[in-house]
């Protein structure tokens, strides 16, 4: 079966499609398009083809939902992060978290937006958060807020883990010991090398020929 190639990018060129911006659903229709076919010994028969999908609006968060962040924080931290006790900062790369620690049910919020939405759903960045936590047994035993700056959020996670293992230790200080051992004391020195003039990157060189 022979296709009319012709007459297939004619009604290719004809195709359009429009779409706006909604928080549902989106429908896009594309119209009808002709298309000649020919059978060997017999005459040309015509066939239409319609294409029809939808896409998914993002998910948005609303600013309601901010506010009430915000105010749930305020409610919880009287006097700012500054006046709380059982607080720690933690630093990785070019992120640094300041970390504050309060009893509750095992809630973490950073910036004032829930850490899952925040750390954008990554199984990994949000472990590195619960990892002092789970290694003391207290995940379900406080609650975490957070302020980050800096950085990306691989970074950020990790300097949340740092800084709620600092301020597990003004906890009690015999957690210092398991804390520890798991390494989560220990600051990251660890950032990326700076380049060098001549090189592409910090020891990329550019290709070498003697001939």
């Amino acid at each position: 079966m022979a296709l009319s190639v012709s007459n297939l990018a004619s009604s290719l060129s004809s195709l359009s499609f429009s779409s706006q911006v909604s928080h549902g659903p989106t429908t896009l229709s594309f119209p009808r398009a002709n298309y000649l076919f020919s059978l060997p010994g017999k005459s040309p028969r015509r066939a239409s083809l319609s294409i029809t999908a939808t896409v998914a609006a993002p998910a948005e968060v609303s600013e309601d939902d901010t506010m009430e962040l915000k105010k749930y924080v305020k409610s919880r931290l009287p006097g700012g992060f500054a006046a709380q006790k059982i607080i720690g900062t933690g630093r990785r790369k070019c992120a640094i978290a300041r970390v504050v620690l309060q009893e509750g049910t095992g809630k973490v919020i950073i910036n004032y937006r829930d850490a899952k939405e925040y750390l954008q759903g990554n199984p990994l960045w949000l472990q590195y958060v619960k990892v002092p936590l789970v290694t003391l047994g207290y995940e379900n035993s406080y609650d975490v807020f957070v302020k980050a700056h800096g950085g990306g959020l691989s970074g950020q996670a990790q300097a949340i883990t740092l800084g709620v293992a600092r301020a597990l230790l003004k906890v009690s200080a015999d957690h210092r010991s398991p804390l520890k051992k798991e390494g989560l004391l220990t600051r990251d020195a660890r950032v990326v090398e700076r380049k060098k003039v001549g090189l592409k990157k910090a020891r990329k060189a550019p290709q070498f020929s003697k001939r």
